[in-house]
């Protein structure tokens, strides 16, 4: 396809809906759905493009580009359901023998994934130097040895983000024992940690069939509709990937929803720093945006009970959302953690339903007019109450996302944001956008593409300024394999940090790239 960008659809599949949008080239929303998220990636992503289709201004042969934010990784690795079988090799040997593999995962989980597990000879020292001569041969044994119930392969050496040869060299073995099956090496996905590293590079692994499914079932509902576009996945940084990427690499959709969200938030309110509140119908996500893209979290970030370490939006999550149920019992008034999800306008009491929910609570309060409030009539104190609860618990996420004593400002997004007060401590002023009910599909549609690397460089061998440019060439090639146009990608974060206590110079520098969608 060739030509400037004409339309472009934005998705986000929640846990509760599916969100589109149609954007123009000037940016404006042309059309906007929402329908109830569905198991299948066809029938979901097929039903809310039928939506913003048909509006009269938008045109099937002008769509040039399609973004996808979805949480399928995020529901598979949580459910435990749809993961690939993995055989966990870590190069490491002789070293780090009384910390197996998977040591720390929940049983559940790693009964699900774990194929098989070996720790051969290899890695190295940060300082790149060889640690130990890598164990081939007892590689090959070990993968001849472990049948047909593998579908995939993680391997992580000792310090391969400094020097990644015998995570290669392992990837060559697998080549020739197993043939041509998925390997996720973990030097391209994680940081320094060894058992984090190896954790995320594990999930990667686990995750290539839910890629694959995401990529296939979204490929087949724009052939359904007719749609002849560019095809890009939301990643967890706020930027967009291509389809050869995700699918090596779906381990980086998880956290896109949110990420998304907080790109939509500076799009529709123009604000770059701010905190963003994101309800949808069973949780709200709370995180801080800084130049207009999320703040990554510096700690390993556990994800359903696997601790990690390859980057994610530094968020905390609380069980409020529109559909969140409030029920009187023994103890008192419970506010969730269940939710009615997506039956809200079937279960809520002002659309005719049975069960309070905080959507009740909201509109008794008057914070929202939908549905029929006379149907709250003797519901007061219930719904009085449930508010003070859910008020308190938005303050305390808040209060602990924030970084400083200073009153910030805060935007307001997602279909649940009715909730969210107008007074809230430590906030200065509570934004709500329009469009905020689709921020997180028009995050997705305005995103731009990058690529990152977090790597360590030996100065004995390179003078800093060479180190640094290798980092950013490094980054701009990820921008580029992305789907990121060659001729706008640019360097939009350096870092570089000294390790201490070495005998020689080392120096850890991460390196991000972003550039406009290619034109292919």
């Amino acid at each position: 396809m060739t030509g400037s960008v004409d339309l472009r659809v934005g998705i986000d599949v929640g846990g509760t809906n599916t969100d589109a949008v149609v954007l123009d080239v000037s940016d404006r929303v042309l059309a906007k759905a929402k329908t109830p998220t569905t198991s299948d990636t066809q029938e979901g992503v097929s039903a809310v493009l039928d939506s913003v289709v048909r509006a009269p201004n938008v045109s099937l042969d002008r769509i040039t580009h399609v973004m996808l934010g979805t949480t399928h990784a995020t529901n598979a690795v949580l459910e435990r359901h749809g993961l690939y079988r993995v055989a966990v090799v870590r190069v490491a040997g002789p070293a780090s023998h009384s910390i197996p593999p998977l040591f720390d995962w929940p049983a559940d989980l790693r009964s699900t994934v774990l194929a098989g597990k070996v720790i051969v000879d290899g890695g190295s020292e940060l300082s790149g130097q060889e640690l130990a001569e890598f164990g081939r041969g007892e590689l090959a044994r070990f993968l001849g040895d472990l049948g047909e119930e593998v579908d995939a392969v993680a391997i992580t050496g000792v310090f391969s983000p400094v020097a990644p040869d015998h995570e290669l060299a392992a990837e060559e073995v697998v080549g020739e024992v197993l043939g041509d099956i998925p390997v996720s090496l973990s030097h391209g996905i994680g940081a320094l940690g060894l058992l984090e590293r190896e954790n995320a590079c594990v999930l990667n692994a686990a995750l290539l069939g839910v890629a694959n499914r995401i990529v296939n079932g979204l490929t087949q509902a724009l052939v359904a509709q007719g749609i002849e576009a560019q095809v890009f996945i939301a990643q967890n940084d706020g930027t967009l990937m291509g389809l050869d990427y995700v699918l090596r690499n779906p381990v980086l959709t998880i956290g896109s929803g949110p990420a998304n969200s907080m790109r939509g938030a500076a799009f529709l309110t123009g604000v770059t720093d701010a905190l963003v509140v994101d309800v949808g119908g069973t949780s709200t996500d709370v995180g801080v945006m800084s130049r207009g893209y999320p703040r990554e979290s510096s700690a390993p970030v556990d994800i359903g009970g696997v601790r990690t370490n390859f980057r994610m939006p530094d968020l905390v999550s609380v069980a409020l959302g529109g559909g969140t149920i409030v029920r009187r019992g023994g103890d008192g008034l419970a506010v969730g953690p269940t939710s009615v999800g997506y039956r809200i306008g079937e279960e809520a009491i002002v659309f005719g339903g049975s069960t309070s929910t905080l959507t009740d609570a909201a509109v008794w309060a008057g914070r929202a007019a939908i549905g029929d409030p006379s149907r709250l009539v003797g519901k007061d104190d219930e719904l009085e109450e449930a508010l003070v609860v859910a008020d308190q618990r938005l303050a305390d996420v808040i209060d602990a996302v924030k970084t400083s004593k200073a009153d910030v400002p805060l935007v307001a997004v997602g279909g649940g944001s009715i909730l969210v007060p107008d007074a809230i401590p430590g906030v200065s002023v509570v934004q709500r956008p329009e469009n905020y009910d689709v921020a997180n599909a028009i995050g997705a549609a305005i995103a731009s593409v990058s690529g990152q690397v977090d790597r360590v460089y030996k100065l004995g061998e390179n003078s800093r300024e060479e180190a640094l440019r290798q980092a950013s060439e490094a980054a701009r090639m990820e921008a580029v394999a992305a789907g990121a146009d060659p001729g706008t990608t640019e360097i939009v974060e350096l870092e570089e940090v000294p390790m201490a206590y070495l005998t020689e110079p080392v120096v850890r520098i991460r390196a991000k790239a972003a550039g406009n969608l290619g034109i292919q």
